[in-house]
């Protein structure tokens, strides 16, 4: 057997950053809006967040150690992470055996039936939550309304979503200047003042972590702002065509989980292109699909399908959408 190494060509970029330093990177960044949720929410997005986060580690444990027989990945910080992304996708009051089966499909099927990190073609946290949205759709779908540490985990009040009280006026013929008026105003979704998953009422907390992440260059503004913008494209010329059927932009930015999924869940390493050029497209067409699910779909929430359907179009991203060559030369003419 050869004992050469083979090295690829220069450049070799070097770098220090590790996975489980990313990984705890995105972790700090939630902390203000886990934070929030727990204020809005009380017990029950504590309960719901512990039981994602346990069961995330614990399956990545065992199918490890006694069904793959591999090296053991849960210190890496990735099962954390979608433990903790797919509570913020959860109502908070969603029964706990229900949150444990959608811990065991993100992890056991959507990440280690691929082979563990780096060889899942979905995020994991996405798929979980779209299972269980499916085999779920009472529990996944009955909103608490946010009444501060007060709020019940087992008999809280729930409520419809900003999203869902439109499209079903709109579905009824009931013009939106009425339906706005049973919803909460702007700012008030902004700071987090409706019904909906814990991680989709602190629109500001989000924010500070998206800088947060900016910040610390563990992602790139590429992705977010692709699909944020995209968005606001997209609805503004709906609003503009008819104002009486279709919400403003900003309404759709701030209602719903598109800015945790486009700062959060769209980023995610493995499962997002590798070249900015790629990316802007990745996030367009994911922008696209949400407007496009929320204003003609059956579902008032169109962007963690958005983000799934997505995914499957990275690999072919990669190999046809690649950055110049370094030192390739340039036909002038």
């Amino acid at each position: 057997m050869s004992n050469l190494l083979n090295i690829s060509p220069s450049p070799h970029i070097q770098s220090v950053e590790t996975t489980k330093k990313l990984m705890f990177g995105v972790v700090l960044a939630l902390i203000p809006a886990f934070i929030t949720s727990v204020i809005y929410f009380g017990i029950g997005a504590v309960i719901v967040t512990a039981t994602s986060i346990v069961s995330c580690l614990l399956f990545e444990y065992f199918i490890q150690r006694f069904i793959l027989k591999k090296p053991l990945s849960i210190n890496d910080g990735s099962a954390l992470v979608t433990g903790l992304l797919l509570a913020f996708n959860l109502p908070s009051n969603i029964p706990v055996h229900i949150v444990v089966i959608g811990s065991l499909v993100s992890i056991g099927i959507a990440k280690m039936t691929f082979g563990g990190l780096g060889n899942n073609p979905f995020n994991p946290a996405l798929v979980g939550r779209v299972f269980m949205l499916i085999s779920f759709p009472v529990q996944m779908t009955s909103w608490p309304v946010p009444e501060g540490l007060k709020t019940a985990y087992t008999d809280a009040i729930t409520g419809a979503t900003p999203l869902a009280i439109i499209k079903e006026g709109i579905k009824n013929g009931e013009p939106l200047s009425q339906l706005m008026e049973k919803i909460p105003t702007t700012y008030q979704m902004f700071m987090g003042k409706m019904a909906g998953s814990m991680g989709e009422v602190a629109a500001f907390a989000l924010i500070l972590g998206f800088a947060y992440l900016l910040y610390k260059k563990i992602i790139t503004w590429h992705i977010p702002v692709s699909i944020l913008g995209t968005v606001a494209l997209f609805t503004t010329i709906l609003w503009l065509i008819n104002p009486e059927t279709n919400a403003n932009p900003m309404f759709h930015l701030a209602a719903g989980g598109v800015l945790l999924g486009a700062i959060y869940m769209a980023t995610d390493y493995v499962t997002s292109p590798m070249n900015p050029k790629a990316m802007i497209i990745y996030g367009c067409g994911i922008g696209f699909l949400t407007v496009i699910i929320r204003v003609f779909g059956a579902y008032p929430e169109g962007v963690s399908f958005a983000i799934l359907i997505m995914n499957a179009f990275v690999p072919l991203m990669n190999t046809y959408i690649k950055p110049k060559r370094f030192g390739e030369e340039v036909n002038h003419g």
